[in-house]
């Protein structure tokens, strides 16, 4: 049984070495998008989620790094959103998130036309938008449906 630290966080949490391989690519819609193997890999590595909020649960993310800019936060959607997706607020704007995708991975995000605010959407469905003076980053995708109604 894991002892908890502050707030709920695993007293040995640290910031795995595979995050940014992990979380990344989840970010950048390559590979399943399942809450449920998120969810787990957030509760191991970061403890409980802080709430419970607008169809997602939010996880504290203290010392975590992406694309070289600070995460505050990661959020995964829970089973009351139509959509399963894994989101990430970053310390940064999206133009400065995007041109670092850009850099370290070669994805080129494209400006959404006609959006309320600026997002920004890759080949692949990954999208960044303002989330404040931050940038959220995010892949969602439609739920499959259940076996029986294939």
């Amino acid at each position: 049984m894991v002892a908890l630290g502050v707030a709920g966080m695993p007293s040995h949490a640290k910031v795995p070495t595979h995050f940014g391989v992990v979380l990344g690519n989840g970010l950048l819609c390559r590979d399943q998008t399942s809450n449920r193997y998120y969810f787990d890999y957030m509760v191991r590595w970061f403890g409980q989620p802080y709430k419970r909020e607008g169809g997602a649960w939010w996880f504290r993310t203290p010392e975590a790094k992406l694309w070289g800019f600070p995460v505050r936060e990661v959020i995964v959607s829970d089973e009351t959103f139509p959509y399963r997706f894994i989101g990430a607020v970053a310390d940064t704007t999206p133009e400065k998130l995007a041109a670092a995708i850009t850099q370290r991975d070669g994805l080129r995000y494209a400006a959404v036309a006609g959006s309320a605010t600026p997002v920004r959407e890759t080949s692949t469905g990954g999208r960044i938008a303002y989330a404040d003076r931050r940038a959220k980053i995010y892949c969602a995708k439609f739920k499959p449906l259940p076996p029986a109604l294939r």
